[in-house]
């Protein structure tokens, strides 16, 4: 979609296909279910570890599968879409992009500042697009802001909040999280930020360049907590400042009150959206020596997409969906990389590494290096800082340390895990 809005879905409908395969069968048929005619693609593979789930996927898609990256990666096609485990995509993505294919990747696009560097290093290599698969930014009122921010309505950015709030009961937790080393059993709150993030950064064109940490520790008293194989604590409050001198709150964690909501402060005006009645509408607020004559000093309206109102509204997560598939389809199309480009999403996902680095360190704060720069990633290119307990010399997933849970807990877990299909401990 060009900035005239005159670029349409429907005509790819005439052009050659993209050819994509998408690695994992679970998150991945949303965009499996997304790579269509309208948007210019064609699914032709899929690939996964758990044969079962990849069988019926296949059978229901009506394409090629692997158990297998590598054979799956010489399957005839153009891209990959990578949904797999949110801390393996980085390694996934080089293959992918050394193979010669166009990668969309899901969150998060890097598990360590050395994947990091490679990452970067790989998308240059290689001239191949590359695309980070937030699709929060893409909701209809965080589009909104980002017009109404680029038209100068509420001035320079100052302040920013991001939250993305998410309880569930210990049931639902641990039906997501079969294993007691899937990555959603041990993996800090802090690096699943990307969501809390990544609006703020796609509203304002703002980057991080340092970040501070506040932990929520592990709740013993919550049964959603307590109750399960997780192991890493409440949430946590990143405070990040960004290249123009703005303050970012992000909030995420499982406290209770779900939601999404985005806060933008300019020095004319404010911008948010509700947190009450529909969490969807839009309230902009111009203080009264400050607004145009006529204008209202507060507005709260329901916006719409800029663009594709009815295929939005199909996908999922508020039309995030389709908007990430079909920016990465006129990406490849283009020959130009996307909005959401390798450096952005190094950016928002290294916010969640250095952002652990800060916790652990009592807060203090650390930098977001600005991997745009070979310079810059010299520095950490050998960097394996990591909370996953699979891998040599890993850091505590706790504040408090070593999370123990109860005898109790695993075996409720274990009982879920077996209801999901899944044979493993």
């Amino acid at each position: 979609m060009n900035k005239s809005g005159k670029t349409t879905a429907a005509s790819k409908k005439n052009a050659k296909p993209i050819r994509v395969g998408v690695i994992g069968v679970g998150r991945g048929q949303s965009f499996a279910l997304g790579a269509t005619d309208l948007v210019g693609m064609k699914l032709v593979a899929l690939c996964d570890t758990w044969k079962d789930k990849l069988d019926e996927a296949g059978k229901k898609y009506g394409v090629s599968t692997y158990t297998d990256y590598d054979k799956f990666l010489e399957h005839d096609m153009d891209a990959v879409v990578l949904a797999n485990y949110f801390h393996q995509h980085a390694p996934f993505a080089i293959k992918a992009l050394d193979a010669g294919l166009h990668v969309m990747s899901e969150c998060a696009a890097c598990h360590t500042m050395a994947e990091g560097v490679a990452l970067a290093r790989a998308v240059e290599r290689s001239k191949r697009i590359y695309m980070f698969a937030e699709n929060y930014p893409y909701a209809a009122y965080n589009q909104e802001m980002r017009r109404l921010y680029l038209e100068g309505r509420v001035g320079k950015f100052v302040y920013g909040e991001g939250e993305y709030i998410h309880p569930d009961t210990a049931e639902v937790k641990m039906a997501r999280s079969c294993g007691y080393n899937h990555w959603r059993n041990w993996s800090p709150w802090i690096y699943y930020c990307t969501h809390a993030i990544a609006p703020v950064m796609f509203i304002t064109d703002t980057m991080p360049v340092s970040v501070s940490t506040f932990v929520v520790p592990y709740d013993f008293d919550d049964p959603t907590i307590a109750m399960t194989a997780r192991r890493y604590d409440t949430g946590a409050a990143l405070m990040l400042k960004m290249d123009n001198g703005a303050i970012v709150k992000a909030l995420q964690g499982c406290f209770r009150g779900h939601g999404n909501f985005v806060r933008i402060h300019g020095n004319h005006g404010l911008m948010e959206n509700c947190r009450t009645g529909n969490r969807s509408h839009l309230r902009v607020w111009r203080e009264p020596w400050e607004k145009n004559p006529g204008e209202p000093i507060e507005q709260i309206y329901s916006p719409d997409f800029p663009a594709h109102h009815d295929l939005a509204m199909k996908a999922g997560h508020g039309g995030g969906d389709f908007f990430t598939n079909f920016h990465f389809a006129e990406a490849i199309r283009s020959g130009r990389q996307p909005y959401l480009d390798v450096y952005r999403g190094l950016a928002m996902s290294m916010c969640g590494i250095q952002g652990w680095r800060s916790a652990l360190a009592g807060s203090a704060p650390m930098e977001v290096p600005d991997f745009r720069k070979e310079s810059v990633r010299k520095k950490y290119e050998n960097d394996g800082f990591s909370p996953d307990p699979t891998r040599q010399g890993h850091v505590p997933c706790s504040v408090l340390g070593e999370i123990k849970p109860s005898k109790k807990a695993l075996a409720f877990s274990r009982a879920v895990w077996r209801k999901q299909g899944y044979k493993g401990e």
